[in-house]
């Protein structure tokens, strides 16, 4: 009987080493392996196949010969996509759509790939810091403070610094995306739920690198459950956004994007007014430079993107006049990820007119990106017609231009019925890191892990050793006491509590609130109570 010994999962990335050559010995055989190099190079794990003596046989060798021939083909490097030498910061305008990506897909651009797996990773950035357990009463926010946000998901290098967090009201018919708490006693909010952040480069090496200083919004989807589909009505609304009623939102998106619920302190502005605030605020504070607005999401997050991209071009927040009568149009990209439809043709049409650019990056096999619209979509030679003649009611359109990837095309990934798996993000990176053209073959080039991909599901093929669903807080967000003992502690979730008060002493001087950031900070009352101030510091 055939056995395989795996390393442990501690390596950050793993190898899996393919057939060399077969030897037999008295006690037992050997499969040993040479590393190749389209399997991520960081640290070696050997997997040795051992079997009984004279249990050499062909099965045996037909399974490792499998093994091998699965992650391994000899072809020539021309196959692969060439590095683009060129500096970012000269050709950004055009690794961010300028052109619509023309000649940067197939083959890959080199820039472009990393791009897209870096603003993919900001976008996973909302995942693994939202809140899903609905046995904590912080279910449905972030885990950190925002001050803390990418040093806790281990991109405090990235050289961004978040601003602000984005929150949507819960008070609205998408009952299986949101995330609600059961647990007994009072909760952080009973009709909020946290959807994104938007941050800026800071770092001023990379906004050099950069080209210039891009503003991010991120926005979150849903990674357990793709129940959320089924709550779609399928409905088209005017968005009002501007004069034109025949341009017509999908009526989900648009509740999501624009409902507020006054009584609540995180939303009784809608996330279209916080976003398009917070966007108006830092590209006043950085008047005069070279600006990019850059929008990520996935899934319904990508929904929210593409519509909060449109927003902003038709409120004109990315038109500035540079002091001297000239108008300077600030680039406005979003990279959707895995992103259903949004508006209808005429929604389509406009945000083409506004300038905006997409890409979307979608897997073949991923059921989200084909609806709604199912009857007639942008692939129906007569939408047009349908939509101004007899006003169509379920006519809907992608906006942008389309990347499309094939899982089946990865030697790392098993055949699944889950649909969850097609539809995972950081499957969709994994892909993007190993895709060098349409008929190009899989070859990982920036080493993503590949354990990454089972974060959150179960698409890794057996034979790499790695748990499906493994992404947790460590023991569950259990910490150990003082006195020895285990328990929730809920105030090491930084930044969850809606109200902070400090007291400071009439005479007394300057109290330290440099645990709290600015980017935090809702608002700030002082009260006078019996000679002592109150500082009542409202974060979001």
């Amino acid at each position: 009987m055939a056995s395989l010994q795996y390393s442990s999962l501690k390596n950050p990335t793993h190898k899996i080493q393919t057939l060399q050559h077969v030897t037999s010995s008295s006690s037992s055989s050997n499969i040993t392996t040479k590393t190749r190099k389209n399997v991520p190079p960081n640290k070696t794990s050997t997997h040795n196949y051992k079997f009984q003596t004279n249990k050499r046989t062909a099965a045996v060798i037909k399974m490792a010969a499998t093994l091998s021939s699965s992650l391994e083909t000899d072809h020539d490097q021309d196959e692969l996509s060439p590095e683009d030498h060129r500096p970012l910061s000269q050709i950004w305008r055009e690794i961010s759509g300028e052109n619509n990506w023309q000649n940067l897909l197939d083959p890959m651009n080199s820039h472009l790939r990393r791009e897209i797996i870096r603003y993919g990773e900001m976008a996973q950035a909302c995942y693994d810091s939202f809140d899903f357990d609905p046995n904590s009463k912080y279910c449905g926010t972030c885990k950190y403070q925002g001050s803390h946000f990418f040093e806790k998901l281990g991109m405090a290098g990235r050289g961004y610094t978040l601003t602000r967090f984005l929150y949507a009201t819960s008070n609205i018919n998408l009952p299986n995306f949101f995330q609600k708490s059961s647990a007994a006693g009072s909760v952080w909010s009973p009709h909020a739920n946290w959807m994104g952040y938007v941050a800026v480069s800071t770092d001023e090496d990379e906004v050099r690198r950069l080209g210039r200083r891009d503003v991010v919004v991120a926005w979150r989807g849903t990674v357990t459950y793709l129940e959320w589909i089924h709550d779609l009505k399928d409905i088209l609304r005017p968005a009002h956004f501007r004069n034109d009623p025949s341009i017509k939102i999908e009526s989900g998106f648009f509740d999501l994007y624009t409902s507020k619920e006054k009584t609540c302190n995180y939303c009784a502005f809608s996330a279209r007014e916080q976003v398009l605030a917070e966007l108006r605020r830092i590209i006043q504070r950085y008047s005069g430079e070279n600006l990019s607005i850059t929008i990520t999401g996935h899934s319904l997050g990508a929904s929210l993107a593409l519509l909060s991209a449109y927003d902003i071009a038709e409120m004109k927040l990315n038109i500035v006049d540079d002091g001297q009568e000239i108008l300077n149009k600030i680039p406005i990209t979003v990279f959707s990820f895995s992103g259903p439809r949004v508006g209808n043709l005429k929604f389509k049409e406009r945000c083409e007119e506004l300038g905006i650019k997409v890409l979307r990056i979608v897997n073949v096999h991923d059921k989200v990106p084909t609806v709604p619209g199912i009857i007639a979509n942008e692939k129906f030679q007569y939408q047009k017609y349908i939509e101004d003649a007899i006003s169509f009611p379920w006519s809907y359109a992608h906006v942008g231009v389309e990347l499309a990837l094939d899982h089946k095309r990865s030697p790392f990934l098993k055949k699944t019925s889950d649909l969850r798996c097609a539809h995972n993000l950081e499957a969709h990176l994994h892909l993007v890191d190993g895709y060098h053209g349409k008929d190009r073959r899989f070859c990982l080039v920036e080493k993503r892990d590949i354990a990454l991909v089972n974060k959150c599901c179960d698409f890794l093929k057996g034979e790499f050793g790695v748990p499906p669903n493994w992404w947790q807080d460590e023991h569950k967000g259990m910490v150990r006491s003082g006195d020895g003992r285990w328990i929730g502690l809920e105030s090491n979730k930084a930044g969850r509590s809606p109200r902070v008060s400090r007291r400071l002493a009439k005479g007394s001087g300057q109290e330290d609130f440099s645990d709290i950031s600015s980017s935090t900070v809702k608002s700030i009352s002082i009260v006078d109570e019996q000679n002592v101030y109150i500082v009542k510091i409202s974060v979001y």
